[in-house]
């Protein structure tokens, strides 16, 4: 296995974070969760049929989510990808399937969140966005504050396109190095990037508990925990 990989300012490198880089910061996965979510079914809960048919039942879900993202802090593997950011520069970007804001909230300004964002919420009829502090979370179905229809979470659902996937695949065709992070390669199209990158002669190293399902793609696989692993190899690569 791989160990001596060196990042500079010029190669262009990409995080592809899953769940698990969030678990550190208390944040459970719906997978292996020693069912701390099972009085929802969750795959049930993420769709709009579900919002269309009991929108306070979504919103009931969603606002334990919210109380837990709010408590979070980041680990020392968000932190760790700031300090990466801060030497790569344009060089460097995130894509994350997480919803929470613990990459921003480690400084990270070059985030793509294609599942949206469970901090804020969105107008179902005239499509304005609003951060929650802007909004009343105290209704059981809250409201847009412009036109009183009903909002929703601002996040991707089953069925749903996730975002940025132009500015995904833009940066995914120019990679020479995709780091996956607490990512079980199972969700799609999150799962893809891995092979598009190798497409694309980039190199793959992955951090995550188990072997992922992409895992034939993976070119360096180091299995534990995030916070543990990741802030070691980040030295070693920018040393």
């Amino acid at each position: 296995m791989k160990t001596d990989y060196k990042i500079n300012k010029k190669t262009e490198t990409v995080i592809l974070t899953g769940a698990g880089i969030s678990t550190d910061s208390g944040l459970k996965t719906f997978r292996g969760s020693n069912g701390y979510w099972k009085e929802y079914d969750v795959k049930e809960l993420a769709r709009y049929e579900a919002f269309q048919k009991n929108p306070e039942l979504i919103w009931e879900f969603y606002k334990k989510r919210i109380e837990k993202v709010k408590k979070a802090e980041p680990n020392k593997a968000h932190k760790s990808l700031f300090e990466m950011e801060k030497i790569l520069g344009e060089n460097f970007c995130i894509i994350t399937q997480n919803v929470d804001d613990l990459h921003q909230r480690a400084g990270n300004k070059r985030v793509f969140q294609m599942h949206g964002n469970i901090l804020k919420a969105g107008c179902i009829e005239c499509k304005k966005k609003f951060k929650l502090d802007k909004i009343d979370l105290k209704q059981d179905i809250p409201l847009c504050p412009l036109c009183k229809s009903k909002l929703r979470p601002d996040v991707v659902w089953f069925g749903e396109i996730p975002r940025f996937m132009d500015e995904i695949k833009n940066k995914l065709n120019r990679v020479n190095l995709l780091i996956v992070v607490g990512t079980s390669g199972t969700v799609y199209p999150a799962a893809s990037f891995v092979q598009i990158a190798k497409r694309n002669k980039a190199d793959v190293i992955c951090i995550n508990l188990d072997k992922p399902d992409n895992y034939r793609f993976i070119d360096e696989f180091h299995p534990g925990k995030a916070e543990e692993i990741l802030p070691k190899l980040a030295d070693k690569w920018l040393s």
